[in-house]
């Protein structure tokens, strides 16, 4: 199916690695330009310089890496801009460089998060710790969406994806905090629907089961993706519910959950 991507723009945060850079890669696939925000500078630049090569011979004279302005001959395939999503400076900052270097945009994709303490109960987590996760994993996506909006609304069709969780429904033991933060994405995400609707920018939420990413493994440890007694995704797969939810071909859907975790969710618990 074509997605009518091509020569539409993106901004993705938490590119650097995991479902965000997937997510960059499938949209520049698809023929979009993207902006890349993450806080490390030097894997963000690493994944520009995949985009690029990414974007192939199909790109043309367009491909390449770097600032630029407009949608014209030599403008970027993927830019970067290196900022902390929990900062409201460096986030209005970097989406105002991603505009200007893009000529303008049409879908944000909110990938940047973090899982948090894990395997922990509640009585052993910090409040720091705590904050850590809501202003990574919810305020980080409110304060770019924030700062976007200006753009969203001057595009024709616009869209906005979050990266929520199936941790948004069900609860994994030792994961309050991260549970909590992906419930409250949700429905920030349901609420900026009903505020925008009319607008013209549609929002929406992918919530993936385990994924495997460097932090799933981090927080699982890599041995337990060798030979997994669950189901796994690839980031991958989730990008490819992305770049779907930012495609026109979705204009009807807003304000819904793109649920992926292989139907676990609908099992009962009755024993029979």
């Amino acid at each position: 199916m074509d997605l009518q991507l091509h020569g539409r723009t993106a901004l993705v945060t938490g590119a650097a690695s995991g479902i965000g850079r997937a997510t960059a890669l499938a949209l520049v696939a698809e023929g979009m330009r993207v902006a890349l925000l993450d806080r490390d500078a030097e894997a963000l630049s690493a994944v520009a310089e995949e985009c690029a090569a990414g974007a192939g011979a199909g790109a043309g004279a367009g491909a390449g890496v770097g600032a630029g302005a407009g949608a014209g001959v030599g403008a970027p395939r993927a830019v970067s801009v290196v900022a902390d999503v929990t900062s409201e400076e460096q986030v209005s900052r970097a989406v105002q460089e991603a505009v200007r270097a893009l000529g303008g945009l049409d879908a944000l994709v909110c990938c940047a998060g973090v899982s948090g303490p894990v395997g922990r109960g509640i009585d052993a987590i910090s409040l720091a710790a705590w904050n850590t996760v809501m202003a990574v994993n919810v305020t980080g996506s409110f304060l770019v969406i924030r700062a976007a909006l200006p753009s969203l609304r001057a595009a024709s069709a616009a869209s906005v994806v979050l990266l929520a969780s199936d941790s948004a429904s069900v609860a994994s033991p030792g994961m309050v905090p991260y549970c909590a933060s992906k419930a409250a994405l949700v429905q920030f995400g349901r609420s900026l629907a009903v505020d925008l609707a009319g607008t013209g920018i549609r929002v929406n939420a992918v919530a993936p089961s385990v994924v495997d990413t460097p932090m799933s493994r981090s927080d699982l440890g890599s041995e337990a993706f060798s030979d997994p007694s669950f189901p796994v995704q690839s980031a991958e797969e989730v990008a490819a519910h992305v770049a779907y939810l930012v495609s026109p071909r979705s204009r009807a859907v807003n304000a819904m959950v793109l649920l992926s975790d292989f139907g676990f969710s609908a099992r009962s618990g009755f024993p029979a």
